[in-house]
């Protein structure tokens, strides 16, 4: 299984926000390629980048940030936020980006998702944020009616690379994952799941290891790590042990 540090960036700095409040946001560092550099350099095989200004507006808004980061380091990166047509996706993958993160866009049109699975073989991904079980969009202003596991199912014959599952009320709150309903949409799906939110201790990194035989395939970590609840490269050994 692997560990994923994530690299939030709002207004080109890096930060984490509070069950994806933007007004609740803890700024870590206003250079958010040096994260990366940090994160590359304690084991991390892919990063993970959120453009949050991007998600509220609808289209890409730290482009520059993230082409810096790419520069920096050399392991993949997968992008998300604000990612709602193939022009901005053709213009990530143009730039080196490895994987794309689309969420909103999954629910209000699955085509964008085939057509860009067909484009990009294995370089989608679908983000699917959630309280209670229902999809969050919007940058998480908005909860829908659809259950996650229900959209999930929708993009099984897809090809999407993964599901990025968030549990939006443990996001950046460092309560422990969401197991029971991580480990019931993997189940649900043939596509491998990646979970988000509330990751904050190595007994957490433990605690979702044995979802790796329901097809949870990575972990993404956040908060924790720049906190230093978490050190990564403590909890990528231990990924790779088990």
């Amino acid at each position: 299984m692997m560990v994923i540090p994530a690299v939030d960036i709002k207004d080109g700095r890096c930060v984490r926000l509070l069950q994806g409040r933007m007004d609740a946001e803890t700024v870590f560092s206003d250079d958010p390629a040096s994260m990366a550099v940090q994160w590359e350099g304690q084991g991390a095989e892919l990063l993970h980048v959120v453009d949050l200004n991007g998600a509220i507006e609808k289209t890409p808004v730290n482009l520059e940030t993230i082409q810096h980061i790419l520069q920096k380091i050399h392991i993949p990166v997968q992008v998300g936020g604000g990612i709602r047509n193939m022009e901005t996706i053709h213009r990530y993958m143009d730039i080196g980006i490895g994987r794309v993160v689309i969420g909103t866009e999954a629910i209000r049109n699955p085509e964008l998702v085939r057509e860009a699975c067909l484009q990009y073989p294995g370089r989608v991904v679908v983000g699917i944020d959630a309280r209670k079980g229902r999809v969050a969009i919007e940058g998480w202003t908005r909860t829908t009616d659809i259950l996650a596991v229900d959209l999930a199912r929708q993009f099984e014959d897809f090809g999407v690379a993964a599901i990025n599952f968030t549990d939006i009320h443990r996001d950046g709150m460092q309560t422990g994952p969401n197991i029971e309903e991580t480990q019931q949409l993997a189940e649900s799906v043939s596509i491998p799941v990646v979970a988000s939110g509330g990751v904050s201790t190595l007994d957490d990194i433990r605690n979702l290891l044995p979802l790796a035989k329901s097809g949870v395939t990575g972990i993404i970590t956040g908060k924790a790590l720049y906190s230093g609840t978490l050190i990564l490269k403590d909890a990528i050994e231990l990924a790779r042990s088990a």
